[in-house]
C-alpha cells in the first residue's frame, strides 16, 4: 500500500459521511466491537494469504512465489472470509449492508480496481502490505470523481490520488501478522529446509529461531509430515524436543508450558504456538526442572 495516504476528509459535512459511518458502525457491531475487529481482521487476512501460498504442500514461502491466477484468487478468498467473519449475506455485488449493495475489493499492491458495476456503490476496501506487515480496512463510495480517468482492458478504474481522501478508514496502517519467512534471514531458511527429515528440519528451526513464538502452521510447513505434533514432543529420545534438549535448548508449548514461559520472561505464546530458549545459567535449568521440564545443560553448552 502507498505510504503517504492523505488524511480522510470523510467527517461531518462530507457528502458520504452519514452513509459510510452507518456502514462502519454496522461492520464494527457485526465484528463484536472495534477491538475484536482490530484483532480478528488481520488474522483472517494473514490466513487467506498463507492458505494460498500453501507452504506445507508447495515449499513456497512468500506471496511473490505465487502464480498470477493464485494472486487473483486471494481477492476471492478475502471476500468469502470477510463475509463469514461479519456474518454478511451474499449480495448482487459482493454483499448487502443496511439495504445497500456493497462491493468488496482487495489489493496486495497500492490501489484497488473498481469495476463498472460498483460505480456509485459503497465499497469495502481491503489491503495487505506484506513488506511492512500492515493492513487496511476502509470504506468508499465509488463515485466517478473519486476514480482515475484511465481504465484497464476490463474497464476497471482505480482510486485517484485525490480520491484517497474520501476513504473512511476503520483500520489504517494497522499491524497484522507478518509472513513468518520474511522475518527469517535467507541463509537460516536454507539451513532449515536442508534437513532430510521432518525432525531435522524442526530441530533446526527451533535451534536457529529462539525467543520468538512460532505458530503451529509454520511447524507443519517445516515438518512436511502428518504426525508432526507427535514429533515435536518428546518421543523416546527421537522427538524434536529430545534433540534440542541434548543441545541445551528448551522447546516449550504455549498450551502446556505457559507458566514456565512466563516465569522465564519469554514472549507470550498462544495455545497454538511454540517457543525455544537456551537458558544462560543453571538457575534457568533449575526453573525448568521445577516445572517438570528436564534439560541437558552445562555452562559450555
Amino acid at each position: 500500500m502507498k505510504k503517504n495516504i492523505p488524511v480522510s476528509s470523510v467527517v461531518a459535512g462530507h457528502r458520504d459521511h452519514q452513509l459510510l459511518t452507518a456502514i462502519a458502525d454496522e461492520i464494527t457491531k457485526r465484528a463484536r466491537g472495534a477491538d475484536a475487529l482490530a484483532a480478528r481482521f488481520p488474522a483472517m487476512l494473514r490466513q487467506c494469504i498463507d492458505d494460498v501460498i500453501m507452504t506445507p504442500k508447495t515449499g513456497r514461502r512468500s506471496y511473490d512465489d505465487l502464480e498470477k491466477t493464485e494472486k487473483t484468487y486471494i481477492g476471492t478468498r478475502v471476500e468469502i472470509e470477510l463475509r463469514a467473519l461479519l456474518s454478511l449475506p451474499k449480495g448482487r455485488l459482493d454483499t448487502f449492508i443496511l439495504g445497500r449493495d456493497v462491493d468488496i475489493k482487495n489489493t496486495m499492491g497500492s490501489n484497488w480496481m473498481i469495476p463498472t458495476e460498483a460505480i456509485d456503490h459503497p465499497c469495502i476496501l481491503v489491503a495487505a502490505d506484506e513488506e511492512r506487515a500492515k493492513c487496511y480496512l476502509g470504506l468508499l463510495i465509488a463515485r466517478p470523481d473519486y476514480l482515475t480517468h484511465g481504465q484497464n482492458k476490463d474497464a476497471k478504474k482505480s482510486v485517484s490520488a485525490a480520491g484517497f481522501a474520501n476513504i473512511f478508514w476503520l483500520l489504517r496502517d494497522h499491524p497484522y501478522p507478518p509472513n513468518f519467512w520474511r522475518t527469517v534471514p535467507p541463509d537460516v531458511v536454507g539451513r532449515i529446509f536442508a534437513g532430510k527429515s521432518g525432525n531435522m528440519r524442526m530441530a533446526t528451526l527451533f535451534y536457529e529461531v529462539q525467543h520468538k513464538p512460532i505458530s503451529r502452521d509454520v511447524v507443519e510447513a517445516v515438518a512436511q509430515q502428518q504426525d508432526f505434533m507427535r514429533r515435536i514432543r518428546s518421543d523416546n529420545g527421537r522427538g524434536t524436543r529430545d534433540h534440542l534438549a541434548r543441545e541445551g535448548i528448551l522447546l516449550l508449548s504455549g498450551q502446556y508450558d505457559a507458566p514456565l514461559i512466563a516465569a522465564l520472561g519469554l514472549p507470550h505464546c498462544s495455545a497454538s504456538q511454540f517457543i525455544s530458549h537456551r537458558p544462560a545459567s543453571q538457575a534457568g535449568v533449575d526453573m525448568a526442572a521445577a516445572y517438570g521440564v528436564a534439560l541437558d545443560w552445562s555452562p559450555e553448552t
